[in-house]
């Protein structure tokens, strides 16, 4: 007897991408093996800095008795400026799984990072617990998790931070808002960085923003729930961690489809 082919989680369902130009890859992969399309919607573009600051900025922040690493571009771009080595006594930390791949990938190992991957969770390991008086090198970008440095500086860190990249903002042209509005229900909305997201609504126009918040928001932490509920999104479901599998996870695309047909 032959069984019709199950249909895909989220056939039918588009994905709107919130990251980086040129880093939607993961996504796009995984929404496609749920049956989903994928439309890209980047704030911003990944520059890599190079300059005789920012190098000294990394040599102080990677001799200190901490070092954090915020995200994969973290990684990538510390790299290109000069090798990273652990040395003895030194615990190397990253904000998930990824930055922590990232690392490897450059030759980094033993790199400890949370089983919740954001701010909070990163905040929680035992490194990071009692930092009075000790030195704490944060390796990132302008702008993105404030709440790190900050809670650092609070418990009486010596902080050496070392911006080794800019975001470069990448407003949707109008055409590509046409394009997005063109698009059929129902939207999910993955959502890992809270600035990515103001950024966004902050460069739509008022018919691109009244459509996205119909979207239902698949956020990565409680954080990132809340933001989206005050930015006048309805509909928010809580996913267990940033990567893209445990985002879409969290998806329910029944609801979306009769929440859709019930608003029109």
């Amino acid at each position: 007897m032959h069984r019709a082919p199950a249909v895909p989680q989220l056939a039918g369902c588009y994905v709107i991408s919130l990251r980086p130009a040129d880093a939607h890859a993961a996504l796009r992969r995984e929404a496609a093996r749920h049956g989903a399309r994928t439309f890209a919607l980047a704030p911003w573009r990944i520059a890599q800095r190079d300059d005789a600051d920012t190098r000294a900025a990394l040599a102080h922040a990677l001799a200190a008795d901490v070092v954090v690493f915020t995200s994969p571009p973290a990684a990538a771009a510390a790299a290109a400026l000069q090798p990273l080595c652990a040395r003895a006594g030194q615990a190397w930390l990253a904000v998930g799984a990824g930055t922590a791949r990232a690392l490897a990938r450059v030759g980094v190992a033993g790199v400890q990072s949370p089983a919740r991957m954001d701010s909070e969770g990163l905040l929680s390991l035992p490194a990071l617990t009692a930092v009075d008086g000790r030195s704490v090198g944060l390796v990132t970008a302008p702008g993105g998790r404030g709440v790190i440095a900050q809670t650092l500086g609070n418990a009486g860190a010596d902080l050496r931070r070392a911006d080794v990249y800019v975001r470069e903002p990448t407003p949707p042209a109008p055409a590509r808002i046409a394009r997005l509005l063109a698009l059929p229900d129902p939207w999910l909305l993955p959502l890992s960085s809270g600035e990515a997201l103001t950024r966004t609504l902050a460069a739509l126009p008022e018919p691109a923003l009244a459509r996205l918040r119909r979207a239902q928001v698949l956020a990565a932490s409680e954080r990132l729930e809340a933001l989206a509920r005050d930015c006048g999104f309805a509909w928010v479901e809580r996913a267990t961690d940033a990567r893209p599998a445990s985002l879409l996870a969290a998806a329910r695309p029944g609801e979306a489809r009769m929440s859709h047909h019930d608003s029109r």
